[in-house]
């Protein structure tokens, strides 16, 4: 069992901290859970939350306000922290988009990263653990997150369609090897082959096929987002989605930018298209 660092009770149901030792990363790694009122002795539905850059295990639980909407609609929802912490690997907290905070959701596969930056295996322990500890539905697994950790819900979701039965995303950075961001954390994690990029890029995953959520995949942005020409790319992956046949709904918000205002005002919408989902 995971160790529990705190508890608060929230919208009738409790916000709680845990730490666990991760074998896919080999150091302790936190991460956050919302168990909904009544949680205890029923499988329910659950959903992954997946932050972006600079974030931690904190960040959604405490700005999204999601809980309330957890609360009513019988969902877990659990939120890992975005990189290993305490791995000493030499500059990794030099630069904030790459190293500590910014473990870009994959298996590094270069070294000196490649000991600890599994976040990807990481993510899939993570859903092992919840589905054992905590009593969430198999059957029921759905994921989504930000930015970067929008990234990273795309990408895991499109790999492992088995595992999550929805999928959606907040101005996630959408075709990760055509912009200064992504090419940074692909080099520096997977190499100069961007043949190995593939496989954690929304946008080609998506456009190989076949379609894997049939239901639709749901993606918001704000169109005052200052990440938005450069680095997010959202039209990239609209297309991929078009020509592949998988439905998407891609929202265009007017007048918000790149944070957490824009998130906590279209949180409910993705909760309920998640439950409507699972089911």
């Amino acid at each position: 069992m995971p160790q529990l660092l705190s508890e608060h009770a929230c919208f009738g149901g409790l916000q709680r901290f845990y730490q666990h030792d991760s074998s896919a990363i080999g150091l302790p790694m936190r991460f956050s859970i919302y168990l909904p009122p009544g949680a205890e002795g029923r499988p329910l539905p659950v959903l992954f939350y997946l932050a972006g850059l600079t974030c931690t295990e904190e960040t959604f639980a405490i700005k999204a306000g999601a809980q309330r909407v957890a609360a009513e609609e019988g969902l877990i929802l659990v939120a890992p922290d975005t990189s290993p912490r305490g791995a000493q690997v030499p500059g990794e907290a030099d630069s904030w988009d790459f190293g500590v905070g910014a473990g870009f959701y994959i298996d590094a596969s270069q070294a000196p990263w490649s000991r600890h930056y599994r976040m990807d295996s990481y993510i899939l322990e993570l859903r092992e653990l919840v589905l054992r500890e905590f009593g969430a539905d198999p059957a029921r697994c759905g994921i989504f997150g930000h930015s970067m950790g929008g990234h990273g819900a795309l990408t895991m979701a499109l790999k492992h369609p088995e595992l999550f039965r929805s999928v959606s995303a907040f101005a996630p950075i959408a075709a990760p090897s055509r912009c200064p961001r992504g090419e940074k954390a692909f080099t520096g994690y997977l190499g100069e082959d961007r043949a190995a990029w593939r496989a954690h890029d929304a946008t080609e995953l998506v456009a190989s096929g076949p379609v894997r959520f049939p239901g639709g995949i749901l993606v918001d942005r704000g169109m005052a987002d200052k990440f938005l020409p450069e680095q997010l790319h959202p039209d990239a992956f609209e297309a991929a989605c078009r020509a592949a046949g998988q439905p998407l709904t891609l929202r265009r918000h007017p007048g918000y930018d790149h944070g957490y205002y824009f998130i906590a005002s279209f949180v409910e919408d993705h909760l309920r298209f998640h439950r409507r989902q699972l089911g």
